[in-house]
């Protein structure tokens, strides 16, 4: 049996400042926006990534109040890059908010940045494909 992990969704402000931001700020791809209704169906997919963001504009209260804190503070996101100082520096022109210096850690090189709405995010370049802070 085979599985892989689609599609999270991320609660956003409005659909085009989050697409600006990730499209725009991270180099994500468009690779879908369609109507549907009152909503849309809006992916952004990192470069060469199976996996996308679906991104889901607050549709009440209860929703709004999540956008920006989906793990209570934590890292919710990790962009693994073949390249962390190209991408870093990339990032870093287009006004992304990075928290700390890029460190270099027994399982990759690191950093922690915020999204637009303060939702916290690693750029990881990986040692070996496989590791994980786990595996050190």
């Amino acid at each position: 049996m085979r599985q892989q992990l689609a599609l999270v969704t991320l609660v956003v402000r409005d659909y085009d400042e989050a697409i600006a931001f990730y499209v725009g700020k991270l180099g994500f791809e468009l690779t879908t926006d369609r109507p549907m209704g009152t909503k849309r169906w809006v992916v952004v997919t990192p470069p060469g990534s199976l996996a996308g963001l679906l991104l889901a504009q607050a549709a009440n209260e209860g929703q709004a109040a999540r956008i920006g804190d989906p793990t209570g503070g934590r890292v919710a996101f990790f962009l693994h890059t073949d390249d962390f100082d190209r991408d870093h520096a990339r990032m870093t022109a287009a006004g992304v908010r990075f928290l700390e210096a890029p460190r270099r850690e027994p399982y990759g090189t690191v950093a922690v940045f915020e999204d637009l709405y303060g939702v916290r995010w690693d750029l990881l370049q990986p040692k070996l494909a496989s590791s994980s802070p786990e595996d050190v």
